[in-house]
């Protein structure tokens, strides 16, 4: 069976760390949140709007209908399930320095939670001046060094730390000690996973508890790399005109697309795809229906779909995910 084009409502994300900056951006109606941090568009208890599955989550329709929505290979990978997840985050504050689990160790110590582990990507929408990234350590250090950096709250000066500006791409695969810290708005694509393992929170305090946050020491510990972490920036890779390779790993690529691009294209039957506008304006053309696509929206084009036409405006760049072969 063939699958139309299906869009969903976005899950709000309040944190201690949000801001007004990503509300703004979306052009939400007000009342606006006063902390939104993250905007998850697509991922499998995101309600469909519009179109004959209004009002089913992307994971029942994954469930019902398997590889015409998801695709062969990943039903080969994961069964009747939504693997990915890509959302907008706004850290007016910095983020804790967190790590989280491979697959092995979410399989085997995490099978309780269903989830896999987690591994994503980040591409730069906007940083204030000076802003800059946590990405894994200067140098390998012992674990007692480290659990002694984390007690006396200098284990800052084990992290190394990297500018970013609009348009990077960093790769932050599991295992590798991060943040993301102030000034900072990007795009997140990562396996369905919430398993994250706090390390250091400067001693803020829950704004509901007043308590101390959780920090998950034993368990991060178990799986990070005391060690430098990988090269955080991806060069992206030009595939033709108009489209970039930005990252591709086992469990999902990320491409950017811009003016100049095809615009007459047919799904892969064995991944859906979904497409994420960033700037400018696009239109997505599939049978006799157009869905007109505005700065911040998403589509997920099931794997069944088939052939679709997707202009782009002049200014637009939009990126396109999904699952690699």
């Amino acid at each position: 069976m063939t699958l139309p084009p299906l869009r969903t409502i976005p899950r709000l994300v309040e944190p201690l760390w949000g801001g007004q900056r990503l509300a703004a951006w979306l052009d939400l109606a007000p009342p606006r949140p006063e902390r939104l941090g993250e905007s998850w568009l697509v991922y499998d208890e995101n309600v469909v709007v519009g179109g004959p599955y209004a009002g089913q989550r992307l994971g029942q329709l994954a469930a019902t209908y398997g590889a015409a929505l998801v695709g062969t290979r990943t039903v080969a990978r994961y069964g009747a399930d939504f693997p990915l997840l890509a959302k907008f985050i706004d850290a007016a504050e910095r983020l804790s320095i967190q790590v989280h689990p491979d697959d092995d160790y979410a399989h085997n110590l995490e099978a309780h939670t269903g989830f896999h582990g987690k591994t994503e990507a980040w591409y730069i929408l906007d940083a204030l001046p000076g802003a800059h990234i946590t990405y894994g350590l200067v140098r390998a250090c012992s674990r007692a060094e480290f659990l002694a950096a984390v007690a006396n709250g200098s284990v800052e000066q084990l992290m190394a730390h990297v500018p970013v500006q609009a348009g990077d791409v960093i790769f932050v695969p599991a295992g590798v000690l991060h943040a993301i810290n102030a000034g900072i708005m990007l795009f997140e694509i990562q396996q369905k996973s919430d398993l994250t393992y706090r390390v250091y929170d400067y001693g803020r305090r829950d704004r509901r508890t007043g308590q101390l946050r959780e920090l998950h020491l034993e368990q991060a510990l178990a799986v990070s790399r005391l060690s430098p972490g990988p090269q955080a920036k991806v060069a992206p890779v030009a595939l033709g005109p108009g489209r970039d390779l930005l990252v591709r790993c086992p469990y999902f690529a990320l491409e950017r697309w811009t003016a100049g691009a095809p615009t007459e294209l047919t799904t892969d039957a064995g991944s859906f795809e979904i497409w994420t506008l960033l700037a400018g304006y696009a239109e997505l053309h599939w049978a006799d229906q157009t869905f007109p696509l505005g700065r911040g929206d998403a589509v997920v084009l099931p794997a069944s779909l088939g052939r679709y036409r997707l202009p782009l405006g002049p200014e637009a760049v939009m990126l396109r995910a999904f699952v690699p072969g």
